[in-house]
């Protein structure tokens, strides 16, 4: 019997992986395989189906994505397999809260929803945007350390009634205040240690930071990049991080699709004439959804149309249209934060997360050209 496309499921794990084959003939998930977790044992499951299926079948193979990455999907690739990874927010198999969870079952509702196309596909990124995303987040590990750090300082200095006298931390001469500090005994080595650690860090932050604007001016970035940095709280280690995590914004049709990939849309739990909306729903990418709701509390301060001499700066280079759209955004977010939470006494943190939702709607039309 000859079948034309033959879907196969796959449960992926680090140790394994749970293979089944799904056809819509049979619409239900059959020959099952739990193999070691290496390609070559796809390869393999896939030449077993031929035998049963034919030689001129078609497989289509997909897994979720998870903590393989793009690894698997560029081995199977490599050999002609036509693969794709599933973003799991977006299947559409139901699944019961009280349900039977195993790899096999999860294997069949992987094939049960390529064969039924109820999955939106991750999108793959260049290999140059991969290595560029690993290393900005590589970069942002060594800031939540430098962070943990400056938290475990200030902690010592508290245990051993050390108050520093000054307006605010970590300033210079806060630093300089700190290395005067002489704890009795092993305490000094303690304090030397910390400080030495966070000496390091800092200086490495630097160093990386400093590695971040020479890849933002790369060719390939330095035009998309330039463009973002018009926008208040967008700077380039922001801008280009959102340009390698999201790859091609036109695969967006719409600003209201692209935030809800990003998780910044409200929920709803409505039923019959009520409409109850929660909560955003914090699908899809959440790196940056952090990274512009971070941008977003930059409009919870300044003047409503002043621009800095920092942002003008920033600004430089760009085409007059491109300006003219990021100061209509700037003037409106900014202006929309203050009456949400000086006139309808809003939330600081709603508003600042509305206004995150709003910054990527101009983000998407500054990167598809939709800036009239």
């Amino acid at each position: 019997m000859n079948y034309t496309t033959v879907y196969v499921g796959m449960d992926v794990h680090k140790e394994n992986f749970s293979l089944c084959a799904f056809t819509i003939e049979a619409d239900k998930g059959m020959y099952y395989q739990k193999t070691e977790a290496n390609y070559k044992n796809v390869l393999k499951y896939l030449d077993y189906l031929r035998t049963i299926y034919g030689n001129d079948t078609k497989f289509v193979c997909g897994y979720e994505a998870g903590c393989l990455g793009y690894t698997l999907y560029h081995q199977l690739t490599d050999h002609n397999v036509n693969c794709v990874i599933l973003a799991p927010s977006t299947m559409l198999e139901q699944r019961s809260r009280k349900r039977i969870k195993t790899d096999r079952r999860d294997a069949e509702i992987i094939g049960r929803c390529l064969a039924q196309h109820n999955y939106s596909s991750v999108h793959i990124p260049t290999e140059k945007d991969e290595q560029v995303k690993e290393f900005i987040r590589m970069r942002d590990d060594h800031k939540l350390a430098l962070k943990k750090v400056k938290q475990q300082i200030l902690a010592f200095c508290l245990r051993h009634n050390y108050h520093y006298e000054g307006n605010s931390y970590w300033t210079v001469a806060h630093i300089k205040w700190l290395n005067t500090l002489t704890p009795d005994g092993l305490y000094k080595d303690i304090l030397d240690e910390y400080l030495l650690t966070f000496t390091n860090l800092t200086d490495k932050l630097e160093r990386l930071d400093m590695r971040i604007e020479e890849l933002a001016e790369q060719d390939e970035y330095q035009e998309a990049v330039h463009k973002l940095r018009c926008f208040i709280g967008i700077k380039t280690h922001t801008a280009l991080s959102v340009l390698v995590e999201i790859g091609d914004f036109k695969r967006f049709a719409k600003a209201q699709n692209f935030t809800s990939y990003l998780g910044l849309v409200p929920g709803e739990d409505s039923s019959g004439d009520g409409r109850s909306l929660l909560s955003i729903t914090k699908a899809g990418n959440s790196h940056v959804r952090l990274l512009l709701t971070e941008a977003a509390q930059c409009y919870a301060r300044g003047q409503i149309g002043h621009k800095s001499k920092v942002l003008k700066s920033r600004q430089d280079g760009n085409s007059a249209k491109v300006i003219a759209y990021a100061d209509k955004a700037n003037e409106r977010l900014r202006r929309r934060y203050y009456k949400m939470v000086l006139g309808k006494s809003k939330n600081s943190n709603v508003a600042k997360t509305a206004i995150a939702r709003e910054l990527a709607c101009f983000i998407w039309g500054m990167m598809t050209d939709n800036i009239a």
